[in-house]
């Protein structure tokens, strides 16, 4: 039998179960990734809902004797809850100084030629590659020269040096997308560049904004050397704080992995609130 010979209802329902095989072998890889995905934070919040002796003697998939107290003990005892707010002070303040020290520099890169503008924008890059523990005793004698050892701000400025070059990257490749004839109609319209800047250029690329604050958060918020290296007591963030759990009795496992589901939370409501800005980011800008 020839293809011609064959019934059209045959072709297209063969067709169709291809089709859904497709699907279903695409649905089942999806699936799996998402479980090895997920696997390691139901295990911490597996681990955070269980009493220290159940997780060392027994082996359950649900907690057994379900407890709330690894919770309460974060948020009753100063030592661990003041870790958060640490943390979030100096990664807001962070956040806050590389966007605006980044982007009149992407608007220079992106707008104006001057000598020495590739090498310079290559060198912001090279201090992205290269590793923080570089940096951490030059930080730690001169935060200890100037009297700003312990300090938010400290911590803040030291992960400038490598979260202003990645928000210089991304804003660069988002307001190069821009016309330039936009900035040259508002000057002939009357606007001042600090009028023009923030009205109308800003708008234009407030996905790249939000992509930019997007990475500088989560980069501040998840470094560990520098800001356990320049802290002591005053500004410990809480991943320093959930290094050095080991008493007398041993490491306290539940309330590490109750750290450690409320570490992950900072993080989950950013991506939450910006969602459609990294969408974008990753569509149009330099990401």
């Amino acid at each position: 039998m020839t293809d011609a010979t064959i019934p059209e209802n045959l072709t297209a329902g063969g067709e169709t179960t291809r089709k859904r095989a497709r699907v279903n072998k695409s649905a089942l890889v999806m699936g799996l990734y998402l479980l090895f995905l997920m696997l390691p934070i139901y295990w911490l919040l597996n681990m955070s809902l269980k009493t220290n002796a159940e997780i060392l003697n027994d082996f359950t998939l649900f907690p057994r004797d379900l407890t709330l107290d690894n919770y309460r003990t974060i948020l009753t005892d100063p030592s661990w809850y003041m870790g958060y707010v640490n943390s979030l002070i100096y990664v807001v303040m962070n956040t806050v100084i590389s966007l605006l020290v980044a982007l009149p520099a992407a608007y220079a890169f992106s707008r104006y030629s001057f000598m020495g503008d590739k090498h310079l924008f290559f060198w912001l890059l090279t201090n992205r590659m290269a590793p923080p523990a570089v940096f951490a005793l030059p930080f730690f004698q001169l935060y200890s020269s100037v009297g700003l050892f312990d300090t938010h701000i400290a911590v803040a400025l030291a992960h400038c040096l490598f979260n202003v070059p990645l928000a210089v990257w991304i804003l660069e490749g988002f307001m190069r997308g821009v016309p330039k004839e936009i900035d040259e109609t508002a000057y002939i319209d009357g606007y001042s560049f600090g009028s023009f800047f923030v009205k109308i250029f800003m708008p234009l690329i407030a996905s790249g904004i939000g992509v930019a604050a997007f990475f500088c958060f989560m980069f501040s918020w998840v470094e560990l050397l520098l800001s356990r290296t320049l802290t002591t007591v005053d500004a410990k963030p809480i991943a320093a704080i959930m290094t050095r759990t080991q008493g007398a009795s041993g490491i306290d496992w539940g309330v590490l992995a109750a750290a450690g589901i409320l570490t992950i939370v900072p993080g989950a409501l950013v991506i939450y609130f910006v969602r459609n800005y990294i969408a974008k980011g990753f569509a149009l800008g330099r990401v």
